[in-house]
């Protein structure tokens, strides 16, 4: 019988669980570090397949790649095949990066090859 440490506790001597349970409880330790961690969300509106759309693309990926790997979701919306949400985003410019997560919103117009104005604005360096 695998009991808790103390009467008040809900951790348990990791000596005392079968291997299979080992494994499971660290597999779920890791998964709730991960939920923990921070998460950034993008939105990269971008006006059709051009030059400067794919360039824009490839930029803001390897930018999060490079300093949010794991950590980020980014939505790559082409303004041509869904006005309705540039609409909703107040898009007057592409390319338009906007941060949603963490807050507050921001918005980068432009140029997204500049990784240094965007790590800036991120409060990813200095």
């Amino acid at each position: 019988m695998i009991t808790p440490k103390n009467a008040n506790s809900h951790e348990y001597d990791a000596d005392e669980l079968d291997p299979g349970t080992q494994a499971a409880l660290a597999e779920f330790e890791a998964l709730v570090e991960s939920l923990a961690a921070p998460k950034f969300v993008f939105r990269l509106f971008v006006s059709g397949t051009t030059s400067r759309s794919t360039a824009a693309i490839t930029s803001v990926r390897r930018i999060c790649e490079q300093y949010l790997p794991g950590q980020y979701e980014l939505e790559v919306i082409d303004i041509y095949q869904q006005p309705e949400e540039t609409r909703k985003a107040q898009i007057i410019a592409a390319p338009t990066l906007i941060k949603e997560l963490p807050f507050p919103a921001q918005r980068f117009v432009g140029d997204m090859s500049n990784a240094e104005r965007i790590l800036v604005g991120l409060n990813l360096k200095i």
